[in-house]
């Protein structure tokens, strides 16, 4: 084969991946950039004579990056992407068989929020001669499934590499996805691991630095005025802006949009931190963990303009939060598909340029003040109950229901919060992702003037968050903006290895925990929707019994109801490469985020919290219904309250 210049370069597929993967730019606003700059991974047998000798060979050209566990690469690489809002990410390789499954959850991670990351598993041999080989999944009916089959579902883009030839046509593919604001997501290019290493002679010009430009689809001029009109008939208006005017990088024109019309503006998730310059507009966060006047407000409103949010059902409480009967919706996505949810008129753009496009159409439209000022009252009540929970000064009356066990805790969560919200300046960024940390966040951090919340919300994964803040660090590498993951005991357990990988790279990030003895959010949901918790803390089984031995025996099961497990986060932290230390009270951790703020490597804080002390509840409600059947006590009343909530569920559209 010869290209139109008739020259070719001869190389194996995994150094032609590696070759092409590293001339690869994103140009978005006249900014060009490499669009893969470095790539993450754990070799074995399915990636080391192939891509690893490649990596190795043009390190030069697609600097390597070595980790602990393949999902937490793949969640690095995922959280890179989200702070360089979608201009960039990384690629991660892995061997086959398990090492790649590892990265299966993340796949659905990014597909789930439209973040880009690009994945390269092994695979098993291509030419079948060998098998079965070590980790390969068998299929009787079908010889061509392997365990890479797995990414399908949870990717926007799979293909398996069986010809060298193919990645001619399967590499530019990749590339346009994870270009694309509507279709990206995960992207993997399935690799077996004899063709890894086959050669073929690629034409030159396959390897030439090549553009792909992150468009910004314009606003059709009827959209515009369609939506200006069901505007421009609102008394009651508000705007519920979600991540993508983040991407889009929007917030100077919702702002704008907001200063013109003061139309209240509320945020999901991926939203928080979409107003940068608030004013007496800005009603913070929305949904289940919201602001409980906020949601005051949405059930209100007769007007629900949503921007670049896919509304999950803690936007809008499962679809209870929208009371008014005669509320219409209207939207502004570049995806068409989330633009109509809610049966919205939308205006399918960018949300830069159909912001200002709305914004201009709307000229001479003002909210009634009676509205304006209802907003801003309401937020006012949360304002003061807000800093009131959060206070770290002001001593926690601490009871027998928020501390039963009586331990060491003398803060709340939300108190943890309102210190490291005191030390937050501008540039520092907050990561959560999973349990109570990110709704705590939602609630009551404020993402204003510099300050950035990276919540990961869209799939709830418990493991992002510490990996994620070295895909954070790595696009954000000046040592004064301070990147800090906030996570409980729980996630902290699940996956802490990846502290070694930032010891190994000299990583300033900090990891603060909140001690609490389990997966309190979960518990406190379980006590909601059950009305008894079981298996949701950390505690020892009591009495001391063999649990498969009781079962066998058909005795009474010893339950885990001790007291809690001791275990020592901080010897944890030390063992991974952290500098670690554990503080009680305010001051404590006041002075621990200060004396570490300049630190050069990765510092965990743990901070013991009262267990059952949680913030102001949203006062909404959430679809997840109790057992139908069953004999307990408690189960009537759970579900009494569960049908007097679900009354309240209405379909739009």
């Amino acid at each position: 084969m010869s290209s139109s210049s008739g020259k070719t370069i001869r190389l194996t597929v995994a150094q032609a991946v590696v070759k092409f993967i590293a001339n690869q730019y994103s140009v978005s606003d006249g900014v060009r950039e490499r669009f893969v700059p470095a790539a993450f991974g754990i070799f074995g047998h399915g990636n080391v004579a192939g891509l690893g000798q490649a990596l190795d060979e043009f390190n030069d050209d697609l600097p390597f990056i070595q980790g602990r566990n393949e999902q937490a690469l793949a969640h690095a690489a995922i959280a890179f992407a989200k702070a360089r809002r979608r201009r960039q990410t990384l690629a991660v390789t892995a061997s086959i068989g398990p090492g790649a499954l590892n990265m299966v959850t993340a796949a659905g991670l990014a597909t789930v929020n439209r973040l880009p990351v690009l994945l390269l598993p092994g695979d098993i041999y291509a030419t079948r001669r060998q098998g079965p080989v070590l980790q390969q999944l068998e299929n009787p009916a079908a010889p061509d499934i392997s365990a890479n089959d797995a990414f399908r579902p949870v990717s926007r883009f799979f293909d398996r590499i069986t010809r060298p030839e193919q990645l001619l046509t399967s590499l530019p593919q990749a590339f346009r996805v994870l270009a694309n604001p509507v279709e990206t997501g995960a992207v993997v290019v399935a690799l077996p691991q004899d063709i890894q290493s086959h050669a073929f002679d690629y034409p030159v010009e396959f390897f030439e630095p090549r553009d792909w430009k992150i468009r910004r689809p314009e606003p059709a001029a009827d959209e515009i005025a369609a939506v200006a009109d069901v505007l421009r008939s609102a008394r009651k208006p508000i705007i519920i802006a979600g991540g993508g005017v983040i991407y889009s990088g929007a917030e100077s024109e919702l702002e704008a949009l907001a200063n013109a019309t003061g139309i209240p503006v509320t945020e999901t998730f991926g939203g928080k931190g979409a107003v940068q310059n608030p004013g007496p507009w800005h009603v913070m966060g929305i949904g289940l963990e919201g602001s409980p006047e906020t949601n005051k407000l949405v059930n209100e409103a007769d007007v629900v303009l949503h921007v670049g949010t896919r509304l999950t059902d803690f936007a809008t409480a499962s679809q209870s939060i929208f009371q008014n009967p005669d509320v219409k919706f209207v939207s502004l996505n570049v995806s068409e598909f989330d633009g109509i949810k809610q049966g919205a008129e939308t205006i399918v753009s960018d949300a830069k340029l159909g912001l200002a496009a709305l914004t201009e159409a709307l000229v001479g439209y003002r909210a009634p003040s009676a509205w304006t000022e209802k907003a801003a009252e309401r937020h006012a009540v949360w304002m003061s109950a807000r800093n009131a929970a959060i206070d770290p000064d002001v001593v926690f009356a601490k009871t027998e229901e928020h501390d039963p066990d009586g331990t060491d805790a003398i803060i709340t969560q939300g108190q943890l919060l309102g210190v490291m919200q005191e030390h937050a300046k501008a540039g520092d960024t907050i990561i959560a992702g999973a349990g109570g940390a990110p709704g705590d966040v939602q609630k009551v951090w404020d993402a204003t003037n510099g300050r950035h919340a990276h919540l990961e919300f869209g799939f709830s994964c418990m493991g992002y968050e510490l990996p994620a803040a070295i895909g954070v660090r790595f696009a954000d590498p000046n040592p004064a903006h301070r990147v800090t993951t906030f996570i409980g005991d729980g996630t902290f357990l699940m996956a802490p290895t990846e502290l070694v990988t930032a010891a190994q790279e000299g990583l300033p990030l900090t990891i603060v925990i909140s001690e609490n003895h389990g997966y309190q959010v979960i518990r406190r949901l379980q006590m909601w929707r059950v009305g008894h918790n079981f298996g949701n803390e950390f505690r020892y089984r009591t009495p001391e019994a063999n649990i498969v031995e009781s079962s066998q025996k058909s005795t009474t099961a010893a339950r885990l109801d001790g007291s809690y497990i001791d275990v020592d986060l901080v010897a944890i932290a030390r063992g991974l490469g952290a500098h670690a230390q554990r503080v009680r009270t305010a001051d404590e951790f006041r002075a621990a985020l200060n004396d570490t703020r300049d630190a050069t490597g990765p510092v965990v804080i743990v901070v013991a919290t009262i267990p059952y002390a949680n913030l102001p509840a949203s006062e909404v409600w959430w679809d997840v219904e109790p057992a139908q059947v069953s004999d307990e006590p408690w189960l009537p009343a759970v579900r009494e309250d569960y049908a007097a909530g679900r009354a309240s569920q209405r379909w739009h559209g």
